[in-house]
Parts: structure tokens; sequence; C-alpha cells
């Protein structure tokens, strides 16, 4: 009963600062910074103007600036830059909104 109190209280605590979440799903290896994720289904929260990203064990920190494109996007999808010959996520555009994460390398 404790931890299910704490945890509602948690998550009452992330609304309250405003935390914005979103799921994405990588059909292949890229790097957010310096983190390599694997492919997979990821949550992205939104807090400040820092992105926190997991899959289960796995969790990485990027600074993000969070903009309105200039239209609605359809699905939500990732842009990559591979500069370097590895998938660097550059954007990910959200889904239903004009909201877009951008991310700064």
């Amino acid at each position: 009963m404790r931890k299910a109190l704490m945890l509602a209280m948690g998550v009452a605590g992330l609304a309250a600062s405003g935390t914005k979440s979103y799921s994405i799903d990588l059909h292949e290896p890229a790097l957010l910074g310096t983190t390599a994720l694997a492919p997979g289904e990821y949550r992205v929260d939104v807090v400040d103007q820092k992105a926190v990203v997991r899959n289960g064990k796995a969790h990485c920190e990027a600074p993000v600036k969070v903009e309105n494109g200039d239209r609605r996007y359809g699905t939500t999808s990732v842009v990559f830059n591979n500069g370097d010959g590895k998938m660097h996520i550059q954007e990910i555009h959200i889904g239903g909104t004009r909201t877009k994460l951008v991310f700064g390398e």
C-alpha cells in the first residue's frame, strides 16, 4: 500500500511539474548524444529543457528544445543525421501535433 501511495504521489508530481511523455519506436541502432540506443520502443519524458529516454534498464538524458513545426505531423517519427556513418537522433516529430523535439549535438 505504501509503495502504491508513493508511486501515485510521484506520478502526480510529474504531472504538476509539466512533464510531457511520448513514445517512439527505433527500428535501427541510433545515438542520442553519446549514448547508443538499440532498436526498440522508448518512452521520452521532457522536463524543462531535458529529455529523459527510457527503455527498461536503458536510460539517457539529453538537452532538448521543444518547438512548433510548420504543420501537424500525421505520425510520430524520428529524424536522423548520418554525417559520420552513425545514425544520430536529430528531431522527434510528435504525431497528431505540431510539436517537435530538437536535439543538439
